[in-house]
């Protein structure tokens, strides 16, 4: 809670600003509750913080079933790439997580327009599937036709 708005300002100036997307922090309310929605059975919210500022944050969101939605990855453009390694560090935390709490799955939804984040998932052994092949369970959002899958 202690970083609620960092966390939003974070999120809504990536999509807006970097990629052009028509949403804001109202339009997603699972940032107003984020205890409440991503920290219950065996999701977790994390942020990464560089002098108390959020610059990355990453959640994993129970589906059940043994399977988890990958969501809310996104890292301060500053704080990017391989040389700092906030996303990976991000990414192998909730691994390892996922991995500690039984979860077999992991699946994320992500729009056409993020290429590197595409990059980055296949160089972590992400492997996209089709729409067809994700849980019924799993929340589509409605900018994401890209999917894809880790088995944990």
């Amino acid at each position: 809670d202690e970083h609620r708005q960092g966390v939003i300002d974070l999120i809504v100036n990536i999509q807006r600003n970097e990629f052009g997307l028509c949403i804001t922090a109202e339009d997603q309310p699972d940032l107003m509750n984020i205890s409440g929605f991503y920290q219950i059975g065996d999701g977790n919210f994390w942020t990464a913080l560089h002098n108390q500022y959020i610059v990355g944050t990453v959640s994993l969101l129970d589906i059940g079933n043994h399977q988890a939605a990958l969501r809310k990855m996104f890292v301060r453009a500053d704080y990017r790439g391989p040389e700092i390694g906030v996303a990976k560090k991000l990414l192998d935390t909730a691994i390892h997580w996922a991995r500690n709490k039984g979860t077999k799955e992991l699946f994320l939804g992500t729009t056409p327009k993020f290429l590197a984040a595409h990059r980055f998932y296949e160089k972590n052994r992400f492997e996209e599937i089709e729409k067809t092949a994700l849980p019924q369970s799993f929340p589509i959002m409605k900018v994401d036709t890209k999917f894809y899958r880790l088995v944990v």
